[in-house]
């Protein structure tokens, strides 16, 4: 049988965690963790809302790493994070909404790990 944190939905998730921490970073200077609208839009549409936030992922990690301290710090490694969980191969347009449960255990997953690095950046 094979595990969860093996699964594509799981994994993306993760991404979208890194995703979210260098655009949270950079706005508000802290992660706020997902609401369940934005969780189903990208599981509807995870490879458009991963090009979204790729979009704007250098200002994103410029403006973060301008603030200093342990944000800048933070934006860092979750930009380096980001680099880490893109698929070394192309991403495909399904959607993982039959999987969201894995993705969000993935999301959860990351999440818990920046919690952990960062107490006081990580909501």
């Amino acid at each position: 049988m094979a595990r969860v944190e093996d699964g594509r939905a799981y994994q993306w998730g993760r991404l979208y965690a890194a995703l979210r921490a260098v655009r949270g970073f950079a706005t508000a200077g802290r992660l706020t963790p997902v609401t369940d609208r934005d969780l189903k839009k990208t599981t509807d549409s995870p490879r458009a809302a991963f090009l979204e936030f790729l979009r704007d992922a250098g200002p994103d990690v410029l403006t973060a790493r301008e603030r200093g301290g342990a944000v800048a710090e933070a934006a860092a490694e979750a930009f380096a994070d980001v680099a880490r969980l893109i698929p070394p191969k192309a991403m495909s347009r399904e959607n993982v909404t039959a999987e969201a449960e894995h993705f969000r255990q993935g999301y959860e997953a990351q999440l818990a790990e920046y919690r952990k690095a960062w107490e006081g950046l990580v909501d």
